[in-house]
């Protein structure tokens, strides 16, 4: 093994190569020369899902020498994923392998992380116009030898004279364009002025137009929506998977990351900045505009990547009673978050609820506004955690739960994301067992097209299966899969019963993509957290029916109410009042940028919804384990009356 403090590794098929320090592990070793490879469970080694393989030989003409030998010894928690697959000799766990000599690294494709579709787009909603940043024009008289009065005070007196603006500070920064704009513009200049009490840009002439950016940090994906603050015109729309997934999948793995690695915090924290800045600059490239001519930001995400995008250790709010830094929303200079836009700009973070429920559900909030509502709402927002709100302008209440690591593929064999290649519709025949399945990227079934190319099962393809493999018969109501069933698909596997959705040989990853029953068993531990979410919920304001579902975020839009209720994702409701709203939390931040009495509004019923910790409640247990069922084990259902069986709808 070699004694060098770095080692030179390659990635094939990418052929990225480099040298890296010695004990680094092979994700890490994948991130630094930019390889993207699954890591799910954020580096816990349960998911199994970065599975690389190690060449051993002399390879001349890539000028290496690799062997296993130049790797850390297996670990025990490694094997339970080779163990019973020994077509995988030379096959390691890349997030608990560290590198101790030079090697050779090849990613089979179901571990190269496919480009998510990332589905975000703005909402067609009406807004009234009134931004926290207005641009006002106005005219100085110029300095003379008798007159030397400064130009700031001269600025001052000239928007109290023309605007009625008075009391006025100025940021620093634009103090310093201040002169050379005044004189370049010919004693004629246009300043951004933020609540109507700081300057916080100066140009010089006439500027019409000023612009803002509204983000909402998901846990998996990142969406910035670019405004002209005037008229609140949308101008373009950008999207991108966060890039801290590979520091975990989900919130706790995140936190947890902080918490166990010293300089955790500040490199989830480089990397969102890092990914916002790039952000920005996608979104300003669409509008023909400048980064620097944006002089407004707000922001929204959960608690989690709210105190993370904030620079706020996380630590605390992964402890009971899991309180935040803070509550209220909150203004801070863009530059001191390192945000790279106009110098001067704030970012509004929007206020959180409590520990798990963050800016992100007081974004779908404003937007949906069930506070001025009379029906009885549950609104869903199903990402890599569940939030649930529930009421009516009488009384609201919120909750959260862990839904989204299964619907995003984690402990799901063949779970993956959003990208190319994802089952994303399922259909099975009741009658002949048989699936038809639509991927990502493809218009045509899998019983029009042979070469459909899957690599493996999105979040709403995994909703799909399992609801249709249920009303197939392929399974109890329990979730138990019916072994005695004598069908080709049914088969035992080395992990158990599985269903086969697709055969190898119409897959690009050259293996029968299955849904078994430890993959039953993660949904039903996910939605039945939701499930018993809203049924304590609904406990708790004493209603025993719902007026309507909506299913906000962006996942929410791809999913098939009626499979989801089927599978038993939420109560029972009518499916005409069922319905998604797209990225409500986004919207909630468009809403937000372009009036601020929004932002006054977030503040006050971010406080007023009183928050429901599940886990405290005497019969969490009990209602969980009634929602694992399918579609529940006691609750009816009438509206799904002929599509599954009369025992569940009467």
């Amino acid at each position: 093994m070699s004694e060098k403090n770095e080692h030179l590794v390659i990635f094939q098929p990418s052929g990225s190569r480099g040298h890296i320090e010695d004990g680094m592990t092979i994700v890490d070793a994948s991130r630094r020369l930019g390889v993207e490879l699954e890591s799910v469970c954020g580096g816990q080694a349960t998911c199994g899902k970065c599975k690389v393989r190690i060449e051993d030989g002399v390879f001349e003409k890539l000028g290496i020498e690799s062997s296993m030998d130049h790797l850390s010894p297996i670990e025990e928690r490694e094997k339970k994923f080779f163990e019973k697959h020994t077509e995988l000799e030379g096959y390691r766990l890349s997030c608990v392998t560290e590198i101790h000599g030079d090697v050779l690294i090849f990613v089979p494709e179901e571990s190269r992380k496919g480009k998510q579709v990332v589905r975000k787009a703005a909402t067609d909603r009406k807004i009234d116009v009134n931004p926290a940043v207005r641009n006002y024009y106005v005219e100085l008289t110029p300095a003379t030898l008798e007159d030397t009065t400064g130009d700031w005070e001269r600025l001052t007196e000239a928007l109290e004279q023309e605007h009625g603006i008075k009391g006025l500070s100025i940021d620093y920064v634009a103090l310093l364009s201040l002169q050379s704009a005044v004189r370049k513009g010919d004693w004629k200049v246009t300043v951004s002025v933020w609540m109507d009490k700081e300057v916080v840009a100066v140009y010089p002439g006439l500027v019409e137009k000023s612009y803002g950016l509204a983000v909402d940090v998901g846990t998996t994906t990142v969406a910035g929506y670019l405004c002209e603050l005037s008229s609140g015109k949308l101008l373009a729309t950008d999207s991108m998977m966060n890039p801290q997934v590979t520091f975990g999948e989900d919130v706790m793995s995140r936190i947890t990351y902080a918490m166990t690695n010293e300089d955790g915090l500040k490199r989830m924290n480089d990397a969102i900045i890092s990914g916002l800045n790039r952000l920005a600059g996608q979104v300003a490239a669409q509008a023909g505009i400048k980064r620097r001519d944006i002089v407004d930001w707000t922001i929204v995400g959960n608690t989690a990547m709210h105190h993370i995008y904030m620079n706020i250790y996380p630590e605390y709010i992964g402890k009971a009673p899991f309180p935040p830094a803070l509550h209220a929303g909150f203004d801070v200079k863009a530059r001191d978050m390192g945000l790279k836009i106009s110098p001067g700009a704030y970012v509004h973070a929007l206020p959180i609820e409590a520990g798990f429920v963050g800016a992100d559900n007081v974004g779908v909030l404003i937007a949906e506004e069930p506070y001025n509502r009379d029906d009885l709402m549950l609104i869903i927002d199903i990402g890599t955690n569940g939030e649930l709100v529930l009421g009516n302008k009488e009384k609201l209440i919120s909750s959260s739960c862990a839904t989204g690591p299964a619907f995003e593929g984690a402990h799901i064999k063949h779970g993956m994301r959003a990208a190319p290649g994802a089952i994303e519709k399922v259909e099975i025949d009741p009658e002949t067992k048989e699936p038809r399945y639509k991927v990502i990227g493809k218009e045509q079934w899998s019983d029009e097209l042979k070469e459909m190319g899957s690599r493996g099962i999105c979040g709403s393809g995994i909703i799909d299966v399992v609801a249709q493999m249920y009303v197939a018969g392929l399974m109890l109501k329990n979730g138990r899969m019916k072994k005695e069933l004598d069908h080709p698909r049914m088969r035992e596997g080395e992990d158990g019963w599985e269903y086969v959705l697709a055969w190898a040989d119409e897959t690009s990853i050259g293996q029968d993509i299955t849904v078994g029953q430890q993959d039953i068993r993660a949904v039903q531990l996910a939605k039945g957290a939701m499930y018993a979410g809203a049924k304590l919920m609904m406990r708790r304001l004493g209603i025993e029916r719902l007026d309507r579902v909506i299913l906000a975020g962006a996942f929410g839009s791809y999913i098939d109410p009626k499979q989801a209720m089927i599978m038993g994702l939420f109560p029972d409701c009518d499916l005409k009042k069922v319905y998604a709203v797209g990225n409500a939390a986004g919207d909630g931040a468009r809403i937000a940028l372009l009036n601020v009495d929004k932002r006054k509004e977030a503040n006050k019923y971010a406080r007023q919804v009183e928050y429901v910790e599940l886990t405290v409640e005497g019969d969490f247990e009990k209602q969980f384990a009634q929602a694992m069922y399918f579609p529940h084990m006691r609750d009816k259902f009438p509206h799904l009356k002929g599509f599954i069986p009369d025992s569940d709808t009467e």
